[in-house]
């Protein structure tokens, strides 16, 4: 968690890039809009990240007790042509920086040669570019736009996973070229630290760009939504799920907030994001593409598949069998179905109705779940209790297979797009008892169902948006761990209880946790009963004495200016 002067910092910076980049939305539309920010976000990002290694390794390669030293006297002296020609050449080893896990940005993509250059290529000019250690190249640009399109196919050239993903449509861009010129300049006040914090290049323009995404979300509305789920239900999916190792994978991947809280989750327990394997899918082309992005930021490996496909009609990874599965789809998706074979093995547990995707998401899911896996998935409320279309039936099944490990009902006005209030499912295809991939030693739940009801928990961060403390999410999480262990779990009235499967067969299946866990308990009145009556009577009396003083006070006053009381 951040600390105050942190969180302070990144709030006064976001409102600052918000407010002054917002200045250009009245030219474009929200989704160029998006792109044109989240574009120059994305080269800052990674051309930081590149000059902080870049520093880092000069230190190295000067330092006599480090293994990479380059020692000055076999060159000259370091001032020396050899020694420095020889001291950039060896910076510009692409290998340096991949084991570190850096993402490599060629020369002329960096982002101080675009801030170096942005307003001298207005109107056209011919610039130098560094090609490699020793070497020079020419080249014509029109535009500022040109200048940038020009660095993002740089990037996909050296960068095979980013092929055909960034979205180079600067050129095309029907923008004032000095606004876009001053945009690079804006971005450019993001800073590399800040004193006194623990902040670092990653740190801060990861805030930036989540906190873009959400307020794209916002300026879109529905469809923005598609490809953002709030960070905060994120986090508590990431939690109770625990992916230290395995394959993770997302079937409606949206920009991949899941693989970055599972990230953040891993680096925080000490672990290593090499022992997770990325798997992800989205449909709509330009998300796809922010995803990948936003992988490539955090120097995340990723397979999302040959393109952007429906998970239903173009499964990316139909032999997939993931230890991980999480997703947040759209609600109440209709018509999902077109292409779909009703015959289709992902239908183990009924054919889902053709007007809801709710428990196509859900079986799709499970088909893809190993063994030993779990999944969480976000869905409406409707899908703990609806029978429409056979949904009833689905969920019977689910339920008598012992699949259903854990449900949570949630606040409602979480989502920036629907008032719609939602729920978590957690399944799981195996409940004995086994080791966990977090080490975690957990009791044999066969049988067993957890209900919680997290509705009362959260704050309103405004006047229309809820959201979860992490002291919420600790709530939450904790509660599920401490039932799959057994250790120091009590059922508690109003807010969880474990259940078994006879008592969900007497309630018609129905996985609503408000019905299980109850109201919670009134406390105890030790006060006898004669006691209290004559504490009250008396305290009556006084307040009853107390207004008479009052009112004559008033009448007294009231005369004395001359009034007839």
């Amino acid at each position: 968690m951040t600390s105050s002067a942190e969180q302070t910092f990144l709030n006064d910076l976001e409102k600052k890039l918000w407010t002054a980049a917002d200045k250009l939305r009245s030219t474009l539309d929200a989704a160029q809009y998006k792109h044109t920010v989240l574009g120059l976000v994305f080269i800052k990002y990674v051309s930081d990240a590149f000059d902080i290694r870049h520093a880092d390794l000069k230190k190295q390669l000067q330092n006599p007790e480090h293994d990479y030293f380059l020692d000055p006297e076999d060159f000259g002296g370091v001032e020396s042509e050899a020694y420095q020609e020889e001291l950039a050449a060896e910076l510009e080893v692409r290998d340096y920086y991949a084991e570190t896990n850096t993402f490599w940005v060629p020369a002329g993509a960096r982002w101080q040669f675009l801030q170096d250059n942005n307003k001298t290529v207005i109107g056209g000019a011919e610039l130098t570019i560094q090609n490699g250690a020793n070497s020079q190249v020419k080249k014509k640009f029109s535009s500022v736009g040109h200048l940038i399109d020009n660095a993002l196919e740089l990037i996909e050239a050296d960068n095979a996973k980013l092929k055909g993903v960034l979205n180079k449509q600067y050129t095309r861009l029907q923008i004032d070229q000095a606004k876009l010129a001053e945009l690079i300049d804006l971005i450019a006040t993001v800073p590399f630290e800040k004193e006194g914090l623990e902040l670092n290049s990653k740190d801060i323009l990861g805030h930036v760009y989540e906190y873009m995404l959400g307020q794209f979300a916002l300026a879109e509305g529905k469809k923005g939504g598609q490809f953002y789920t709030p960070k905060s239900i994120v986090s508590l999916i990431v939690q109770m799920l625990e992916p230290f190792k395995g394959r993770v994978y997302d079937p409606a991947m949206g920009s991949g907030g899941f693989f970055v809280q599972s990230e953040h989750f891993i680096n925080a327990h000490k672990g290593r994001i090499d022992d997770v394997s990325i798997y992800g899918q989205e449909y709509n082309h330009t998300t796809w593409q922010l995803a990948a992005m936003n992988m490539a930021i955090r120097g995340i490996d990723f397979n999302f598949g040959k393109e952007p496909a429906s998970t239903y009609t173009h499964n990316q990874h139909p032999d997939l069998r993931a230890d991980f599965v999480m997703a947040n789809p759209p609600f109440n998706m209709k018509e999902w179905d077109l292409g779909v074979a009703e015959d289709d093995p992902r239908w183990v547990y009924g054919t889902p109705p053709s007007g809801n995707a709710n428990f196509a998401w859900l079986q799709h899911m499970l088909y893809h779940t190993a063994p030993n896996g779990s999944l969480g998935l976000l869905l409406a409320n409707g899908s703990m209790s609806s029978n429409t279309g056979g949904e009833g039936d689905i969920r019977k099944a689910l339920i008598e297979n012992d699949l259903v490990e854990c449900m949570v009902a949630l606040p409602g006005q979480l989502f920036t797009n629907t008032q719609i209030p939602a729920c978590i499912w957690f399944l799981t295809k195996n409940k004995k008892a086994r080791t966990s991939a977090s080490g975690k030693k957990l009791r044999d739940r066969t049988g067993e169902v957890l209900f919680i009801d997290a509705r009362n928990l959260g704050f309103m961060k405004d006047r229309v948006l809820r959201d979860f403390t992490q002291e919420d999410l600790n709530t939450v999480s904790e509660t599920f761990h401490a039932w799959e262990t057994g250790q120091n779990y009590d059922d508690e009235a109003g807010f969880c209880k474990s259940v078994k499967l006879a008592e969900l067969e007497k309630h018609d299946f129905v996985l609503t946790p408000g019905r299980y866990v109850g109201a919670a308990a009134e406390g105890e009145d030790s006060e006898p009963f004669a006691e209290k009556m004559a504490r009250l009577t008396s305290q009556l009396k006084s307040q009853f004495e107390e207004s008479d003083r009052l009112e004559a006070e008033i009448k007294k006053n009231l005369a004395g200016l001359g009034f007839d009381v």
